[in-house]
């Protein structure tokens, strides 16, 4: 502490700039890949027809260049994950911070940081050699590469996130929150579900928003187990039929296309709205975690 105190005020400044440096890069790296990605997308407008933009048609070979089916396969495929992962992933966690003793919190803890930090492709491989011949089976369908595959895939690669997020949540509740609850009379699980789980309500709703953005943004698997067709399924054979994301277009048709066509246009452009979905997310997240702590405050004041 005295070492602190003595620090010569120079140096006190130069640190201090040199973090605020830090945290306005940031914000300067967001915007030059907002730059890049509209100089790079916007074009798109007026190259390609807008009628085929906004078609339910995409081959590109013979200029349809419809983005609907594309822009479906990924929300359908993470709202699909988000059935299976929220669930899992929040009782996961209430499990491990409130319910779990000593042990097994120390055993399922790394566990599902390491299961966080496998490669997506790996994930991917798993899900080709056993839930895509599961799901064919089960189904009796021609193939195993559809839109539940590649849902519950995601749902799965999503939930360690969850988790991992949503106990660091729990674990900073105070424990008088809990103590109180019990003497006041409530049960472990009434304590659990209306103490502690609505007062980590804003770090659950960031580990679930964090998930669902790994699950949109997840290429690899997608690719492998959702069978890359762009049509535009109805009905309730949507989840069973093949399906193709944004990302995995992106990730499969980049490599092939010259730059500065029609095509690598339409592919920005695609970037683009992926990156206005991840903004309009994020400003939800922070809508409701403000409105909740302002909540807060004005119940201590």
């Amino acid at each position: 502490m005295d070492d602190l105190r003595s620090m010569p005020v120079w140096k006190e400044t130069l640190v201090t700039r040199v973090i605020q440096v830090c945290g306005y890069s940031s914000i300067l790296f967001v915007l030059l890949i907002l730059y890049f990605l509209l100089s790079e997308g916007i074009p798109a407008l007026w190259k390609a027809d807008l009628t085929s933009l906004m078609g339910t048609r995409w081959y590109p070979t013979e200029s349809y260049f419809g983005i609907w089916p594309l822009v479906f396969g990924s929300v359908l495929i993470t709202l699909g994950a988000a059935l299976v992962a929220v669930p899992f992933g929040v009782g996961t966690a209430v499990y491990i911070s409130e319910i779990a003793p000593r042990w097994t919190k120390e055993l399922l803890k790394p566990l599902v940081e390491l299961l966080a930090g496998l490669p997506s492709v790996v994930l991917g491989f798993l899900g080709i050699q056993v839930l895509v011949p599961f799901i064919r089976r089960f189904f009796d369908l021609p193939t195993g590469l559809t839109t539940l595959t590649g849902a519950i895939l995601l749902g799965m690669i999503s939930i360690p996130t969850i988790v991992s997020v949503g106990e660091d949540a729990l674990n900073t509740v105070p424990k008088s929150y809990r103590e109180a609850a019990m003497a006041l009379g409530a049960t472990r699980w009434q304590t659990i579900w209306g103490v502690t789980v609505p007062a980590a309500k804003s770090g659950m709703i960031t580990a679930v928003l964090l998930g669902m953005g790994r699950a949109m943004g997840e290429t690899m698997a997608v690719m492998m187990v959702t069978g890359n067709a762009p049509v535009l399924p109805k009905g309730l054979d949507a989840f069973i039929s093949p399906i193709r994301t944004m990302t995995a277009t992106i990730a499969s048709e980049m490599g092939e296309v010259a730059a500065g066509s029609v095509h690598y246009s339409v592919l920005f452009l695609i970037g683009i709205i992926l990156f206005i979905i991840a903004l309009v997310v994020n400003v939800i997240a922070f809508t409701l975690t403000s409105r909740k702590a302002t909540r807060s405050e004005r119940l201590l004041s």
